[in-house]
């Protein structure tokens, strides 16, 4: 059974003074950016902005590039079997985004658990709906094969607005377009949330 997930409006996005160390700084009054690379002066900026970073005890995620810890644990997840058509969109984008070979001998296994939904929602007086919404919900787990530890439960997902028009073939098409892109969005966010539950221990 999917986990209930909350609504968009529910999530937000913490400001960027929640970061001690950035609530000091200043945005400067000076060039543009886009004006400082033309002067040659944005690597200058980055450097800054890496070092003022460093002083937080940050430092980047996917550091050394393919060769990084993170990188690495990344490529060591092999993604169980999904049912259906999300299923095998949802498995394909996240095996193209953990550059995994779909090996099922690696140092986690991801479960993933999809909950594809259809409604109508617009309604003419006739009853015949104009407008439909599509939902993919996803609720997986990250587990660790050689302790059979779940390092990770969570959840994900996203919808998608399809005009329900006189064609019944371009309404489908539509409703398929719709699952493409929910399964790329869907497996963004489930890799993007991996990699930062890989990272807290690197």
């Amino acid at each position: 059974m999917i986990a209930p997930y909350p609504p968009a409006d529910a999530v937000r996005a913490e400001p960027v003074e929640a970061l001690p160390c950035l609530s000091g700084m200043k945005r400067s009054k000076g060039k543009p950016f886009d004006k400082l690379r033309a002067n040659g002066a944005g690597g200058l900026f980055a450097i800054a902005l890496l070092a003022s970073l460093s002083g937080c005890g940050l430092k980047p995620m996917y550091a050394n590039g393919g060769s990084g810890s993170v990188a690495q644990s990344m490529r060591s997840i092999s993604v169980g079997p999904i049912g259906g058509k999300a299923g095998w969109l949802v498995r394909n984008a996240l095996n193209d985004r953990l550059a995994n070979d779909g090996a099922s001998n690696g140092q986690y296994r991801l479960e993933v658990e999809l909950d594809d939904d259809i409604s109508g929602f617009g309604v003419r007086r006739d009853d015949a709906v104009t407008r439909e919404r599509r939902s993919l919900r996803a609720r997986y787990r990250l587990v660790e094969n050689a302790t059979n530890t779940i390092v990770l439960d969570a959840t994900a997902g996203s919808d998608a607005g399809i005009d329900v028009v006189s064609s019944e073939y371009a309404t489908v098409a539509a409703e398929n377009s719709a699952l493409e892109r929910l399964s790329q969005i869907v497996a963004d966010q489930i890799v993007a949330k991996l990699a930062i539950t890989l990272g807290k221990d690197k």
